[in-house]
């Protein structure tokens, strides 16, 4: 007898129909994927095997987990089963912690409502499992709070919370989407691990084919909200019946390099870092025991040209987000200067920054928690207008943010919808097409594509390269997807533990790398060629 099954499944809100007729089984100790493109249904049919579903949404057919009918179950049998028989990793870690509490709190919470124990105890569980998703409390005390982290940190914190009660079933809503891939690679090392102690049930859910087909006894590929195929991941995938299986398949094997324009050189760069550090103070947990202080970045120096795209890349937590922060004058460095067209933006007060404000815009790791939720798109999308010397009438303003829209492949009937009525990945196309709106000479992209399901990651490199051809905007892209590194960066920088250790063209970086943490990092990208390969021999 499966441990979950789903027959027939529809789902709509309001009027509109999300899913139709989905049918999918788990069984214990078997890790099924469900796979599709943004929008697809995914993270609606996780959220309806947890009944938290949004307001008007209306769901048919059968949902059973463990002998219990999920559709009928009330709210005090649902509140039992989430986090105790079943755990979830929601797609967006920073909007799935509370920020006023620590991580330890955090952690230990679920431990102490459904099983009574003692705070004692519920902390040293917490502190447990912390430290086998990579949070040792040496460097991780359970008295940080999420903010104090970086995204793939507060990812595996989520996943601590969903695995420390080892439930029967785990829902994983993109997992590993915000680590690293030798992070990664550790992480679903740690799922395995966990469906083979505790005979597991795990519904992975994920656009990456690659992680999915590593993982994956079987595979269920969703489209519009219905199944297009689904089998054993082996034969699913070598036999591709579906078209739109071929077309995933396609799009995960190959990120196809983008042309770079010519660069002249220029007389002055574009962006000009030098000897950049942040020291960030450590906070005393008693009269007796301060913190170490937390060196983030150790003088970085990096110039980019104009037009230039240069990657970032290294594990998470090694400073690329917190440099990203000073080089957009969202953080103060201790040491060090940055120059933005030849002019010093360190230590300016907010009004002298303002243009550079317009020509440098932003793309943010986390979509979500960039924008306002109680704002309509067409608000948020618009927010960079205020920076331009001529701001434009009412209907000039609606018709750059369709446009913008509308390149990120988007419509106009988005702008007045709210953020929490788009999935994860259309988040992030409204977040790139806030950035691009002003059509700024720089864009710093933190993640910009980690949300993106494969055929829509190719559209937006598309238009990456597009604008960069076009306008000559330059990038700065940090990212742990070496794929669009590849693709998409003139230069690729390494970064580890605050400081560069490596630089050089992409191609020279990322086929023959010299330091250790590029080789590391090269060594545990995913491949869905070998995956195919290594499953096939697996399921014979």
């Amino acid at each position: 007898m499966s441990l979950l099954e789903i027959e027939n499944l529809s789902l709509a809100i309001g009027a509109t129909p999300i899913l139709k007729g989905v049918e999918l089984a788990v069984s214990p100790g078997e890790v099924v994927g469900l796979v599709g493109e943004s929008g697809s249904g995914k993270s609606m049919t996780a959220l309806t095997i947890m009944r938290l579903l949004p307001h008007l949404a209306r769901a048919e057919g059968r949902v059973a987990f463990d002998g219990i009918d999920i559709l009928g179950a009330t709210e005090d049998q649902m509140c039992a089963l989430r986090g105790d028989d079943i755990g979830m990793v929601f797609q967006e870690p920073m909007t799935a912690l509370n920020p006023v509490k620590t991580i330890g709190e955090q952690v230990a919470e679920g431990i102490r409502w459904h099983t009574r124990a003692g705070r004692a105890e519920a902390e040293d569980r917490a502190r447990k499992i912390l430290d086998r998703v990579g949070l040792p409390e040496a460097k991780f005390p359970l008295s940080r709070y999420p903010h104090e982290l970086s995204g793939g940190q507060r990812q595996r914190v989520v996943i601590a919370i969903a695995c420390a009660l080892k439930p029967k079933l785990l829902i994983a809503d993109e997992p590993t989407t915000a680590l690293d891939v030798v992070l990664q690679a550790q992480i679903l090392d740690l799922l395995r691990d966990l469906v083979r102690e505790n005979r597991m049930g795990l519904l992975l859910i994920s656009h990456d084919l690659a992680v999915v087909t590593e993982m994956a006894d079987r595979l269920t590929i969703l489209r519009r909200g219905e199944v297009t195929e689904a089998g054993e991941t082996a034969r699913t995938l070598s036999e591709q019946q579906h078209p739109y299986t071929r077309e995933l398949a396609l799009a995960s094997m190959h990120v196809p390099a983008r042309p770079k324009p010519h660069l002249a050189g220029s007389a002055k760069p574009l962006l000009d870092v030098e000897g950049v550090g942040r020291v960030y103070p450590g906070r005393r947990i008693s009269l007796l025991r301060p913190t170490e202080p937390i060196r983030a970045v150790d003088d970085v120096s990096l110039t980019i040209e104009p037009a230039q795209s240069v990657a970032l890349v290294g594990r998470s937590g090694c400073g690329k987000s917190t440099l990203a922060r000073m080089i957009l004058a969202l953080d103060k460095p201790t040491a060090g200067t940055i120059r933005f067209r030849g002019e010093p933006i360190t230590g300016k007060p907010e009004q002298a920054l303002r243009p550079a404000r317009r020509d440098m815009q932003v793309v943010f790791q986390d979509p979500y928690g960039s924008f306002d939720p109680r704002q309509k798109v067409e608000k948020l999308v618009a927010e960079p207008l205020h920076l331009l010397e001529k701001q434009p009438a009412k209907a000039e303003r609606r018709e750059m943010v369709a446009n913008a829209l509308h390149e990120v492949g988007l419509g106009p009937r988005d702008m007045d919808k709210y953020p929490h009525e788009f999935s994860g990945g259309q988040r992030q196309r409204l977040s790139i097409a806030r950035a691009i709106i002003t059509r700024p000479k720089l864009v710093v992209a933190d993640e910009p594509v980690s949300a993106l399901d494969v055929s829509i990651r190719a559209q937006i490199l598309d238009l990456f390269a597009e604008l960069n051809q076009k306008l000559g905007i330059a990038y700065l892209f940090i990212t742990h997807d070496l794929t669009v590194a590849r693709a998409m960066a003139d230069e690729v920088l390494v970064m580890h533990e605050g400081k560069i250790v490596e630089r050089g063209r992409a191609a020279d970086v990322l086929d023959h790398p010299r330091s250790e943490a590029a080789q590391a990092l090269v060594a545990a990208a995913p491949d869905l060629h070998r995956a195919i390969a290594r499953k096939m021999q697996e399921q014979g």
